[in-house]
């Protein structure tokens, strides 16, 4: 080699050098959940947030208004804007800048959802009932799908694994069923833009997705809890390892362990302004229904001070028929979710005892469920003068031998489909119910049975299979109820 090259070996080998110094020392780095393709919640201020090098100054510029926020980051490098993101539209660009400059590119300003909970919510489009007319059509530009990878974790996280695509035949194919056909509503119905973060895990329970300040404060997990907080970091890292598996993991903990869902698929989420959240989700605690009564509000209080956003909208899905173990489990456990709409502010319940299969606990029918939670969404959140729930129990009035049954949400009135009344019990003092008959009258319902004089309670679709006949004119179901207050089966 002759002296000119050795010198321009040796001029690039200092350049490249300097290169690869230059990258591994740059530092800036942003969540997943904000990236190319995302939706930022639209009349918000929204945050912008990630890592650099401790004490470093990193600087944000949103293209829609062509404002620029600075700081700096604390001590251990974190840092965090907030900006204004203003009306719907885009698309639009963000530049955040520091040791190195990141571009996010086809950002646009909208709706953004949270979709959560477990079997039902995962299922994926591919699998659902219309499925083969519905994704060659689900070509939606504007709708934007975030999957967050399944995670569990035994201390809570500051990141997630996924990215953002826009809505395709393709990409919308794995994407929750009950989500898309909630965001393709919503999407349609107000015009702007809409982004669905998907994180769901199947067969797990609510206290999973349940931080570890809001279960302690039941009781009913402490042992577990416990176990968790003074984990090693060597049994964490098994755990994190083990992480995605749906069966049992090589570790002490898997997914049904409460709080591991929190902390590696929710937690991360919470600096993401959103609009909302939908849930579907029972089935794996329909056994403690009565504790449901408990820990799901909590749940909805947690996610809540989490985000820490107010009393964001909150709609949940009941539970279908199944023929689950127990006759009645699953009847205790819809009056659970039933008594968290007058618990808290801003929750909605979408009735599903129509469309279910009781011989399968997932019903292939997610486009009925996604809409009938986007009508909660938009008659309350969207200003859309609309019927948006069936009937649902307000009280009742001893009328002699009859029981006169008050409900919400009769819409343009109550009808039976396919002849009378069907599902509805009564009971005495003696706490044992018997088949009613029951009538039409404006808007109640009338409860009697020969076999009981003097009656003080009526209970309606009340077992785990009931698929009753009544709903409001709007083609939208009644909720199961019980008038009694009872022992209940799960009251344990």
């Amino acid at each position: 080699m002759n002296y000119d090259m050795k010198v321009r070996v040796l001029i690039l080998a200092f350049f490249l050098g300097f290169l690869v110094q230059g990258l591994q020392a740059a530092s800036l780095k942003l969540p997943a959940i904000l990236g190319d393709h995302m939706v930022l919640q639209q009349n918000a201020f929204a945050r912008i947030w990630g890592w650099t090098e401790p004490s470093g100054e990193v600087t944000v510029s949103t293209s829609w208004n062509n404002k620029t926020y600075s700081t700096r980051a604390d001590k251990q490098g974190n840092w965090q804007v907030k900006v204004l993101t203003g009306e719907a539209g885009g698309p639009y660009t963000l530049t955040i800048q520091g040791d190195i400059t990141l571009r996010l590119e086809d950002v646009l300003l909208g709706e953004l959802w949270i979709c959560s909970g477990q079997s039902n919510m995962e299922w994926p489009l591919s699998r659902a009932e219309t499925a083969e007319t519905e994704i060659p059509q689900a070509d939606f530009p504007d709708i934007r799908l975030f999957t967050v990878k399944k995670y569990i974790a035994p201390r809570p996280l500051e990141d997630v694994s996924g990215a953002w695509e826009a809505c395709t035949p393709e990409s919308v194919e794995g994407f929750s069923a009950v989500g898309y056909f909630f965001g393709k509503e919503l999407h349609k119905e107000s015009g702007v833009p809409v982004g669905l973060v998907h994180t769901s895990w199947g067969g797990t329970p609510s206290e999973s997705w349940t931080s570890r300040q809001m279960l302690s404060t039941f009781g009913d997990f402490d042992a577990q809890l416990e176990a968790l907080y003074n984990s090693s970091d060597g049994e964490v890292k098994k755990a994190e390892a083990a992480a995605g598996m749906e069966a049992e993991m090589e570790s002490q903990w898997n997914s049904h362990t409460p709080s591991v869902l929190y902390n590696g698929m929710l937690h991360p989420l919470k600096n993401m302004a959103i609009r909302g959240a939908i849930w579907y989700q029972g089935e794996s605690n329909q056994e403690r229904a009565m504790q449901y009564r408990t820990i799901f509000p909590g749940m909805i209080r947690d996610w809540r001070n989490t985000w820490n956003q107010g009393d964001f909208p909150f709609y949940f899905v009941q539970l279908a028929p199944f023929r689950y173990d127990n006759e009645y489990t699953s009847a205790e456990l819809r009056e659970a979710q039933f008594l968290t709409l007058s618990k808290l502010r801003n929750t909605g319940m979408a009735v599903t005892l129509d469309i279910g299969n009781p011989d399968d606990i997932h019903p292939t029918n997610k486009r009925d469920v996604g809409k009938r939670l986007a009508l909660w969404a938009l008659a309350n959140d969207y200003d859309k003068n609309l019927v948006y729930s069936g009937p649902l129990y307000r009280g009742q009035t001893l009328e002699g031998s009859s029981i006169r049954i008050h409900f919400d949400h009769v819409g343009g009135g109550l009808v039976a489909k396919d002849g009378d009344l069907t599902h509805f019990e009564i009971a005495g003092e003696d706490q044992v119910y018997h088949a009613a008959r029951a009538a039409i009258d404006g808007e109640t319902v009338v409860v009697s049975s020969s076999e009981v004089s003097a009656p003080v309670a009526v209970r309606f679709a009340w077992s785990n299979i009931s698929e009753p006949n009544l709903f409001n004119k709007e083609g939208l179901p009644a909720s199961s109820f019980c008038t009694d207050s009872w022992k209940r089966i799960t009251d344990r």
